[in-house]
C-alpha cells in the first residue's frame, strides 16, 4: 500500500513509498524538522486519508505528518 507523508506547514515530501513508515520513523530521518521550513515534526499524524487502491495513481495521499504550530 503507497503512503506519502508531508509536512502539513509547506508541503513538503517527507516520505512516498510502498513501505509503510511509522511517525517516529520519519521523525528520526528528519533530526524532528522538515527540511524546508524547519518547522517541527508531531510524531502524531493530524490528517490521515485511505484512498482505494485505484486512487493511487490520481495522487494519492495516504497520511499526512503535521508540523506542531506551538
Amino acid at each position: 500500500m503507497p503512503q506519502q507523508v508531508l509536512c502539513d506547514e509547506c508541503g513538503e515530501v517527507l516520505y512516498q513509498g510502498s513501505d509503510l513508515k511509522s511517525p517516529e520513523e520519519i521523525h528520526l530521518m528528519y533530526n524532528g524538522k522538515c527540511p524546508k521550513c524547519g518547522r517541527k515534526l508531531s510524531l502524531i499524524p493530524q490528517k490521515i486519508k485511505v484512498l482505494p487502491v485505484g486512487s493511487a495513481s490520481r495522487g494519492y495521499d495516504g497520511s499526512k505528518l503535521n508540523v506542531n504550530k506551538r
